[in-house]
């Protein structure tokens, strides 16, 4: 009787001490885990409330409490815009010593007042803050201002931006005029980050008061980077209408004392001339015996920027049409970081009929771009109504089947 006691016992003692053992376990990973902060993410942070993932904090942390909300609402005019941005850091927490910061002064009800000009090329942070006002007649010319703020949380490696509001935007729906504006947002040059707010219906001066945290950006590199913000309005029924864009280096700009308020003027689209297009190399072949068109792609050369980054990311896209309806399409590899792309892929497509009579073929030039729509670069249409090289290519395909044929064609406009 006693050696069973004594086995079950141990047996007892035994699982308690695995049972302990695991807790404790368990329990060193939940903290290592916590204190780690993830590489290359963002939060987006939506009408001021700040969110923060649950595996840097135990609980997620709100702006200001509702009283001190409600004294602050209560000393404001109601006619007047104000942004309350240093009352917390982004831990949450009361700082020490806060600098006051003036809101942005409503600019429909403010009488008229005259600002020192200020240099665009300059980036001091006086410059960036100061606000023109703008008589009637220059505002028909202007295409809006964008207001937004910057700050870097050196506990996180956060970098923070928010997006405030943009105003005197041009009305790009005729019969209505009004804009549905939304703004994109890159941090060049890698372009690794891309977002893009909610997009606000119906309004000429939008007030997204949206903020995206970027993890895992060093502060000694924030020198290097350059914020684009692009200005559209959105549209249900065809490609959305780009307004202008707002180009930010940040070299000179001093983060470390805090949130710093900036505006900018949205400028036109830096759009390419038609005669920079670049040039395509194609070689094509009709096979009459199997009633089939080989298309080779091979390369592409002085392709130009597609945004202010510098390179594009081309690459192409094959349609075949019969009779002014597309039958087929094909696509190629995308290529990184190069006005002269090598592609060298050939593609086979079956014909409907007897003779290319109602047969062209069109290639599209495209920029992959993984945040948003792919931008056309250039086009190339080849046929027996396509005009210049064109046409005479897809003469000499007809007169000469079972031949390779390759030429160089310029690109037109997407």
């Amino acid at each position: 009787d006693e050696i069973p006691t004594v086995v079950g016992i141990f047996s007892a003692f035994g699982l308690v001490f695995s049972v302990s053992l695991f807790a404790w376990i368990c329990c060193q990973r939940k903290s290592s885990k916590s204190n780690k902060t993830p590489p290359y993410k963002f939060v987006h942070v939506l009408k001021g409330v700040d969110i923060y993932p649950e595996n840097l904090n135990s609980k997620k942390k709100f702006g200001a409490d509702d009283k001190s909300e409600a004294k602050n609402k209560s000393a404001m005019p109601k006619n007047s815009l104000h942004l309350d941005l240093e009352k917390r850091d982004l831990n949450g927490n009361f700082p020490k010593t806060t600098t006051k910061m003036q809101g942005f002064p409503d600019l429909e009800n403010s009488s008229p007042k005259h600002f020192p000009e200020r240099n665009k090329d300059s980036i001091t942070p006086d410059s960036l803050k100061s606000i023109t006002s703008l008589s009637s007649e220059d505002k028909q010319d202007k295409l809006g201002t964008l207001f937004f703020s910057l700050e870097y949380n050196f506990e996180k490696k956060a970098f923070v931006v928010n997006i405030k509001e943009a105003r005197g935007l041009p009305a790009m729906d005729e019969q209505s005029m009004t804009s549905d504006p939304y703004i994109k947002m890159t941090i060049l040059p890698e372009k690794k980050h891309k977002v893009k707010t909610r997009v606000l219906r119906k309004t000429l001066d939008p007030a997204f008061d949206e903020t995206f945290t970027f993890y895992g950006i060093p502060y000694s590199q924030i020198q290097d980077l350059t914020l684009h913000f692009m200005v559209l309005s959105f549209d249900r029924f065809s490609r959305d209408d780009v307004i202008g864009e707002v180009l930010i280096p940040l070299s000179g700009i001093e983060l470390s004392e805090g949130r710093l308020l900036m505006d900018r003027e949205i400028i036109k689209r830096n759009v390419r001339k038609s005669s920079g297009r670049g040039e395509l190399l194609v070689s094509l072949c009709y096979q009459s015996t199997t009633n089939t068109l080989t298309v080779v792609v091979l390369k592409a050369r002085h392709l130009p920027k597609s945004d202010v980054s510098g390179l594009s990311d081309p690459y192409v896209k094959v349609n075949l049409y019969h009779a002014k309806k597309r039958i087929s399409k094909k696509k190629t590899h995308v290529k990184k970081c190069t006005p002269n792309a090598v592609f060298n892929e050939l593609f086979v497509f079956d014909i409907p009929c007897e003779g290319l009579d109602d047969i062209s073929i069109e290639f599209l030039v495209l920029d992959s771009d993984r945040g948003s729509r792919n931008e056309v670069i250039g086009r190339l249409t080849l046929g027996s109504s396509a005009e210049g090289t064109g046409g005479e290519h897809w003469k000499e395909i007809c007169e000469y089947p079972r031949r390779q044929i390759a030429k160089w064609h310029m690109l037109c406009d997407g």
